[in-house]
């Protein structure tokens, strides 16, 4: 028997604050809210929960739920259904419980990138397709995949991402830890015991992690020379950053850059000669 042919569907809308569903309806879509910017209230028969700017609500087919503005709002949402096995297993790990709705929540950093996601998936959704089905799973998938790796549903969590964001955000300072612990209103020692509970590193492993990423974006996608990549990830010294680098990867990040640039060099060869 033929399987059913994939559904997805998408798109941003604004609402005044006036705007609300006319009652409760439910669909037969897996349907997931993203809250873009504004607050509003989602509402089903169990329950209400307010919900604002980073906030995703996760929807099973047949809940019946509706939403209306607080004040100005944007949401994004996405519809899925008949979904391939690799999409249905993600979705059901994201949905967790079919029988009721889940509200996450993502950081500023992650939940900028959630919505340049999203917009990049609604313009290939508009494009023409070769291959329409696979293309728009594999993009499905990806959300979906984002979501669950960096959606947070504990509240105390969420406090412990600004500070995560904090960090991504100043990599050339030596943040102090009691700073980080201000910021999220927790004790030192509590701070850095969630903190290594969600991430499993330290807070300043974390930062060294993010400045790796940074430095490694730096060497391959731009020609900043090593001196400015060293400051723009936290080292005043070029001996510094090197000996830093050198340690992580056993290698130089000026050999390093060759030997990246020499393998996708024959990388774009090959595909050339292909």
């Amino acid at each position: 028997m033929r399987q059913p042919d994939f559904f997805i569907r998408g798109s941003i809308s604004s609402f005044n604050e006036d705007w609300y569903d006319d009652g409760f309806h439910q669909n037969t879509t897996l349907e997931i809210e993203f809250v873009v910017e504004g607050r509003g209230l989602f509402e089903w028969p169990e329950r209400k929960a307010f919900v604002e700017a980073g906030h995703i609500v996760v929807i099973p087919p047949g809940i019946s739920h509706r939403f209306a503005a607080v004040t100005k709002v944007r949401f994004g949402v996405l519809h899925l259904q008949d979904m391939p096995p690799s999409l249905q297993e993600a979705a059901d790990k994201l949905v967790q419980d079919s029988r009721q709705p889940r509200i996450y929540a993502l950081s500023r950093l992650d939940r900028d990138r959630f919505e340049k996601l999203f917009r990049e998936w609604l313009r290939t959704h508009a494009s023409p397709l070769k291959l329409w089905e696979r293309t728009q799973a594999v993009w499905a998938e990806l959300l979906v995949l984002y979501l669950l790796e960096h959606a947070q549903t504990d509240l105390q969590a969420m406090t412990i991402t600004k500070a995560a964001d904090y960090l991504r955000e100043n990599l050339r300072e030596s943040v102090q830890m009691a700073d980080l612990a201000e910021l999220t209103g927790l004790t030192v020692a509590g701070f850095r015991r969630t903190f290594e509970k969600m991430y499993r590193v330290s807070p300043k492993q974390y930062q060294q992690q993010c400045r790796m990423q940074e430095a490694k974006w730096l060497l391959s996608a731009t020609d900043k020379d090593l001196n400015e990549i060293a400051e723009q990830v936290g080292f005043h010294r070029l001996h510094s950053f090197s000996q830093w680098f050198k340690c992580a990867e056993g290698a130089s990040p000026s050999l390093w850059r060759k030997r990246h640039q020499a393998l996708h060099g024959r990388d774009s060869q090959a595909v050339d000669e292909g």
